[in-house]
């Protein structure tokens, strides 16, 4: 696939550091030629220094036979005339944009083929403010990631010394969980992936997926989290977009305390929210965080734009008998560095939004991709298609599917019912299939495993 990126900051260049490992064509287009050098000489790209929105800078860039043309600049007006310049001059199928600005979001009527012709969509505040609000109405969990428009979950948990699993085979979980039905995708232990079986251990400080429906999710993290209480009283620190976005979502059931340091902006944020106690004042204060009970807080979400104000406070927040932390990290490359020390829950935005990017960038009926572990692994929901003759997958029990190596399928989903993967389970047309791929190197194979053959047309 001939694709176009448009921006080198974290967002683009992690997009191009993904893409280009999986033998795309990329151009990678930015003003900044010195960012642009970091990346050529690491990544198999093609660069073009230029403003994004220039008709000679896309040509150059080869927008004539582009298949994909992704803006994500940090100007919404250089990804919304890009996308224009794209589609009136080059006609290039899918343009997707990246806007921040909820001045424009709040008008979705623009961003059609007769106004501002942009496929896709996507806005990073509201896609890691959704992130969030999922961890925090589910706690334990390190990750929860959605399927099926919500019908499925799946969740990323930590086992911790004592807990019930540990020390317990998977195949006793449904012992544990006799009313429930989940399964375990896969287990990351000491940062390597095990492909679970029946006879599969849980040891101590295991990262362990599984899915399930979403009725269902906290009765398993309650299984394997025992004596978490929920979250009630929750500190911002940081009144951007995202702060602000969380606290309209939470405060009507949650008691609000957010932190922002600009005074201006404390003036607005009090204007937009209801019964959140806006809070003038720096987080890595630890008089003011005392001064407001942080040892009764149940989770401190930093969400600053400044990595080291996020980490610092929350190290200060969780040394003054904060319950949780979760803190947002923009460099991708110390998020697993920092998460399960002091530091309870580490957020890269970049890894949130490359999820999304990927939906609309693999092959076949592809309704959800989610990018875990830095990119190492997938989580894709595909839809099947065909009949016996013309796919791989459809008229096939789950048991008789050939599966590339590293690859689980963890549930279906049939209209609304959710099916937890059972080898007896026969795939029909229509179903969506959500398959964990450990080794991203699969990927193509998971593709051609779900594309129907050509009989079908």
């Amino acid at each position: 696939m001939k694709i176009i990126i448009l921006g080198a900051g974290q967002v683009g260049g992690t997009l191009a550091e993904h893409l280009s490992q999986e033998n795309n064509d990329i151009t990678l287009v930015d003003i900044d030629a010195e960012r642009l050098q970091q990346l050529a000489t690491r990544l198999d790209i093609r660069t073009i220094t230029g403003t994004a929105s220039y008709p000679a800078v896309l040509e150059q860039a080869g927008g004539e036979d582009a298949d994909l043309l992704i803006a994500v600049t940090s100007a919404d007006e250089v990804n919304m005339i890009a996308c224009q310049v794209a589609h009136t001059l080059f006609r290039t199928p899918t343009k997707i944009a990246r806007v921040r600005a909820s001045a424009y979001l709040a008008h979705q009527e623009l961003f059609a083929n007769s106004a501002i012709p942009v496929n896709v969509l996507i806005s990073p505040e509201q896609t890691i403010t959704d992130a969030i609000q999922r961890l925090i109405e589910h706690p334990g969990a390190l990750q929860v990631l959605e399927f099926a428009g919500g019908l499925v979950q799946l969740v990323a948990v930590k086992a911790y010394a004592g807990g019930p699993l540990v020390g317990q085979r998977l195949s006793t979980l449904h012992q544990h969980l006799p009313r429930v039905d989940t399964r375990v995708v896969a287990i990351y232990r000491h940062d390597h992936p095990l492909i679970p079986r029946g006879d599969t251990m849980i040891e101590a400080d295991d990262e362990v997926f599984f899915i399930a429906a979403q009725r269902d999710i906290r009765a398993v993290i309650r299984e394997l989290h025992r004596g978490e209480r929920e979250f009630r009283r929750v500190m911002i620190a940081g009144g951007g977009n995202i702060g602000l976005y969380l606290a309209e979502r939470l405060e009507s059931n949650h008691r609000i305390k957010l932190i922002e340091q600009s005074l201006a902006r404390c003036q607005t944020l009090s204007e937009r929210l209801d019964s959140s106690v806006v809070l003038h004042g720096s987080a890595t204060n630890q008089h003011l965080l005392e001064e407001e009970n942080i040892a009764e807080c149940d989770i401190f979400c930093a969400l600053t734009n400044d990595d080291e104000v996020n980490v610092m406070s929350s190290m200060l927040a969780k040394r003054l008998g904060a319950r949780k932390v979760l803190t947002l990290i923009n460099n991708p490359a110390y998020v697993d560095l920092i998460q399960g020390g002091v530091i309870d829950i580490a957020l890269s935005p970049q890894q949130v939004m490359i999820g999304t990017l990927l939906t609309h960038i693999r092959r076949g009926d592809i309704a959800k991709v989610h990018s875990l572990r830095r990119g190492a692994a997938e989580v894709i929901e595909a839809v099947a298609h065909g009949d016996s003759l013309s796919s791989k997958v459809v008229g096939r029990t789950l048991d008789e599917i050939k599966l590339p190596s590293d690859t689980t399928i963890g549930a279906l989903v049939r209209g609304k019912n959710v099916l937890i993967a059972q080898p007896d389970i026969v795939v029909e047309s229509g179903d969506h299939l959500i398959l964990f791929v450990v080794d991203k190197q699969r990927i193509r194979e998971v593709e051609r495993l779900m594309q129907v053959g050509i009989t079908f047309f």
